[in-house]
């Protein structure tokens, strides 16, 4: 494929943009693109490959990329996948496997190699191999399958032959499951420390002892996944059961790239009884993982729309505002707007801060999505980069491409334009602001929140190019 230095560039920021959205396991609908940079830039790609292992957030753009690199005619792509595989959970491997087989059409002798090297790796460590086959005993055994590699002996007697070795954690939990006193199986469980959801499944009865055992033997990341569960079973209404999951919430030197930060706080929302010194030790926690991405140092302006039928804006602009605040060092506006603007602030950074901020907020009247950047230019707020969320249905002056070019003459900036599309959004703003040059970038959200903190990456870089040059000095895992 011919193509212009432009049309190049104007691909791999496509690609970015993609990044940004979750597909929600259909990763067809995104290999088409991810095929296209690989296939018109491989070098750009296998860097963006590497880069976005350590940044991105999204594990079903993962998946693609170590499915392309793996079946990639170049010897340092097919090391590079080689790599990244062997640090995939085994569910991940198995739709690595199912995606090269649908969307590239073949499975070449390396990838072959590399699973095989992944599952002797974790039949080395029976403690590792354990835990894996009680969480994810269904895709291990795909992989075994699937692939035709022998298991080893003690992997074919705990997966295939369901006969598992004395001291293995499958038999610890068949005594478990064996045990009728729910005080001997919470002291079982303690001493074992199986995982919470297998061990729900064994227990014959719910009782405090148990609960706390269960909680006791949680990871952090199982913990915030399982608030709502362990709140069903009472985790809230004891103090010395609360105490115990606080104590669990520790808050890191280093963020824990295995617990996603929109993820803390959705789990947190979904719990009714949680205490408020909990809810702020979770808040703490998923603000140290956005921060891990990367601080904003330019000033950024959050207009939300909140004409008729944008209920879905407002909930988002909350919690993006939230979000910024946690991870910028400069000035942040934000507004609201529907014909008219309406200032935003909060008297505390905290989602909480931000819900009280847009109380009142209401979605009805029509769209200019220019007015609050005009309100903007009228008291001087100075920005670097604008984020709008909106279905961009502008009818009303003033029209954002017209306010822009006013506010780049006043305040003598050209700020870059996130557009953060929500419902059936028309395209009108997107091609306006094209057609005048202005550069933006655009996230079609469909309502996962999980993928809000991959706009940070974006946000922190003082410019595309930039962001693009910290993509190619990513280097490329190289395989021993």
């Amino acid at each position: 494929m011919n193509m212009t230095a432009n049309e190049e560039q104007d691909l791999r920021l496509e690609m970015l943009n993609m990044l940004l959205t979750t597909p929600h396991r259909e990763l067809g609908k995104v290999a088409a693109l991810h095929a296209e940079v690989l296939d018109c830039d491989p070098l750009f790609y296998g860097h963006l490959a590497a880069w976005y292992q350590r940044n991105g957030s999204v594990r079903d753009h993962m998946e693609v990329f170590v499915g392309n690199l793996l079946t990639s005619p170049r010897q340092d792509h097919r090391g590079a996948g080689f790599v990244m595989l062997q640090r995939l959970a085994p569910y991940q491997v198995v739709r690595v496997i199912d995606y090269m087989k649908l969307e590239r059409e073949k499975v070449p002798r390396s990838a072959r190699t590399a699973v095989t090297r992944y599952l002797r790796h974790r039949e080395a460590d029976d403690a590792r191999f354990d835990r894996a086959a009680l969480r994810q005993r269904k895709a291990l055994k795909r992989l075994y399958a699937t692939l035709h590699i022998k298991p080893s002996a003690r992997a074919d007697a705990i997966l295939f032959k369901n006969k598992p070795p004395a001291g293995s954690l499958a038999a610890k939990l068949k005594k478990i499951a064996r045990t009728t006193s729910p005080t001997k199986q919470a002291l079982l469980i303690a001493e074992y420390r199986i995982p919470f959801t297998i061990a729900v499944g064994a227990i014959r009865q719910m009782t405090p002892p148990v609960l706390i055992a269960l909680i006791d033997a949680m990871t952090q990341q199982e913990l915030i996944n399982n608030l709502r569960t362990i709140e069903r079973y009472g985790a809230f209404e004891s103090d010395a059961v609360k105490k115990l999951v606080r104590s669990k919430l520790v808050i890191e030197p280093r963020a824990n790239k295995r617990v996603a930060a929109m993820k803390i706080k959705v789990a947190a929302e979904a719990v009714d009884a949680i205490d408020e010194q909990t809810a702020a030790r979770l808040d703490q926690i998923a603000n140290k993982q956005l921060e891990a991405k990367g601080r904003i140092r330019r000033a950024t302006a959050l207009l939300v729309d909140k004409s008729s039928s944008m209920e879905s804006a407002i909930h988002i602009g909350k919690r993006l505002a939230a979000m910024l605040s946690a991870v910028t060092d400069a000035p942040l506006f934000v507004w609201a707007f529907d014909s008219m603007p309406y200032p935003i602030e909060a008297n505390s950074p905290e989602l909480a801060g931000w819900e009280a901020a847009f109380d009142g907020i209401r979605a009805n009247g029509v769209t200019s999505v220019g007015a609050p950047l005009e309100a903007m230019r009228l008291r001087g707020q100075y920005v670097e980069q604008i984020i709008v969320v909106t279905d961009e249905g502008e009818n009303t002056a003033p029209y954002f491409k017209d306010a822009y070019a006013s506010y780049c003459r006043t305040m003598g900036v050209s700020p870059e334009v996130v557009l953060i599309k929500v419902g059936d959004a028309s395209g009108y703003t997107q091609r306006s602001l094209e057609e005048a040059r202005v550069n933006v970038s655009v996230f079609s959200f469909e309502g996962d929140y999980y993928s809000l903190p991959n706009l940070i990456p974006m946000l922190t870089s003082p410019s595309r190019l930039e962001l693009l040059l910290e993509v190619m000095s990513c280097r490329l895992p190289v395989r021993r």
